[in-house]
């Protein structure tokens, strides 16, 4: 059997364990809290995040992954004889992936994988190779296999406040303060190329929004892959998040996962968020 390492961004949000289990290595992204950078999942908590925007009124800004990172992270990889497979945030969102291939362009036998996903959408695909690793496949076939997957994402969440999108420069303070003032928590669907559009709008407290997403996610559908399904947050409430693992259940899902956004998806959607994430048939 081949050696193959799997390494993925920080934003595929898995749990320490699962990156344990998998022997996944992670790379953090940036955070900069005003002139201080910090690293997504290693010196950063979301707590923190959202007490710098509480206390500055400023959103914290993102960083990519440079390309002397990646190499830094699998040059010792490659000199001990392994191939590198590495899921990225997707391009369309960051420059992680460009940077990815820039560095893997120095080296042999590494495969940047654009998820064309964030949150752990893209880290069902760090799962998928990983389970496939196991499975004696080579790291040109696992390649290919995630991105048949990749293709059959479903990726969601919808958000309970605006405020981040328009300090981010993604809505203006208009849409912002008329989707407050009615209470509209929209829904935000990831595109098969990996772009993001506003879904469905719901109305209400954030529990009811959250549970009438969820119906409206999975109710009438026959093309879901029912065997796997995270449940993916930022600070939502703790019975919202039992509920929706009781509904997913209710739904016929077989294995459910909760998981927490880190920093960098936290720091563009704000507290409260919570998605959907699986596979179709």
């Amino acid at each position: 059997m081949s050696k193959i390492k799997i390494t993925c961004d920080s934003t595929c949000d898995l749990t320490a364990e699962l990156y344990e289990k998998y022997n996944v290595d992670v790379i953090p992204l940036g955070v900069l809290l005003g002139e201080e950078l910090r690293r997504d999942g290693v010196d950063v908590t979301v707590q923190e995040l959202y007490d710098y925007v509480a206390k500055t009124g400023v959103l914290p800004k993102t960083s990519a992954i440079s390309e002397f990172e990646y190499l830094e992270k699998w040059r010792p990889y490659v000199e001990q004889g392994y191939s590198v497979i590495h899921i990225n945030i997707g391009s369309a969102i960051s420059a992680c992936h460009q940077n990815a291939k820039l560095a893997a362009s120095e080296l042999k036998n590494v495969y940047p994988i654009d998820s064309l996903s964030l949150s752990s959408g893209s880290g069902m695909l760090v799962l998928k190779a990983a389970e496939l690793r196991e499975s004696g496949l080579s790291a040109e076939e696992i390649v290919k296999e995630v991105e048949i997957w990749r293709s059959k994402l479903d990726v969601s969440f919808v958000l309970q406040t605006l405020e981040y999108l328009q300090k981010g420069g993604r809505c203006s303070s208009v849409l912002a303060f008329g989707a407050n003032l009615l209470k509209l928590r929209p829904e935000i669907v990831l595109q098969p190329d990996g772009s993001m559009e506003v879904g469905k709008k719901y109305r209400g407290s954030a529990e009811k929004s959250i549970t009438d997403y969820v119906r409206g996610r999975l109710e009438g559908r026959d093309d879901i892959d029912k065997s796997l399904v995270f449940v993916v947050n930022t600070y939502a409430e703790p019975a919202a998040v039992e509920e929706v693992k009781q509904m997913v259940k209710d739904y016929g899902f077989e294995k459910i996962y909760e998981t927490d956004a880190g920093s960098t998806i936290s720091s563009h959607c704000g507290a409260g968020t919570l998605g959907i994430m699986f596979y179709k048939k």
